[in-house]
């Protein structure tokens, strides 16, 4: 009569097959990630696109038209066509006369939960913000997305003010933000009850943008003035 070895029925599984069952999983499982991202990414890329399409005609009210600039690393801008990756660009906005309306600026920083992207218009007429978007946040739903859809925080970008000191090297008033009710000055951002932390995130990242964008928008208006000639 033949005899069961029961070693060998309850001897443990090889770990060299359980490694590398599990590492193959893993490869696959990597390389469909990486061909899906591959994928959806040109997807991604236009949609981006066009979201910043849309964006400049709106932080600059009555654009008809735009032409895109590059900011050179000596603060010089120059008409720009082609792909903007790794570029620093500008955006002009004129109207149906081709008047400069204003130049539409990028900018982020750091918000509650991640990076804060937005865009917003400066006119160098009124010599203040008059547009502003916001085009990329994770900050908590119902709370920091208050900063994209509270009207009366939108209200501050209307005509935020941002005139240069009579030397045109600096502003004369920063951007200063305040608590909800506190708005004294037209260079004020007025923060939202609730969404204290986002609404300051953007505050300062418009305080440190316009600081450096404003006097360099101002000494190339010649090369946008003419940039839809």
């Amino acid at each position: 009569m033949n005899q069961i070895d029961l070693k060998k029925l309850t001897a443990p599984p090889n770990p060299w097959h359980m490694l590398r069952s599990m590492g193959g999983v893993g490869i696959v499982c990597a390389l469909l990630i990486v061909v899906a991202f591959q994928g959806t990414l040109p997807r991604i890329n236009q949609n981006k696109a066009e979201a910043l399409e849309k964006a400049v005609f709106q932080v600059l009210p009555g654009t008809k038209n735009r032409a895109t600039f590059r900011v050179n690393p000596d603060g010089a801008c120059e008409p720009f066509q082609g792909e903007a990756r790794g570029q620093r660009l500008v955006y002009a906005g004129f109207d149906e006369n081709n008047k400069l309306v204003g130049i539409a600026v990028e900018a982020q920083g750091q918000g509650f939960q991640d990076v804060i992207r937005l865009i917003y218009g400066y006119s160098p007429e009124k010599q203040a913000v008059i547009g502003y978007q916001v085009l990329e946040s994770k900050d908590t739903p119902g709370l920091g997305d208050k900063v994209e859809k509270d009207p009366h925080f939108l209200a501050n970008f209307d005509n935020l003010e941002v005139p240069l000191a009579p030397d045109g090297g600096a502003l004369q008033h920063a951007i200063e933000f305040v608590k909800s009710g506190g708005k004294q000055h037209p260079w004020q951002i007025e923060g939202i009850t609730g969404a204290t932390i986002s609404s300051r995130a953007i505050a300062n990242i418009m305080q440190k943008s316009t600081a450096e964008m404003v006097p360099l928008l101002t000494k190339n208006l010649e090369t946008f003035q003419a940039g839809q000639k």
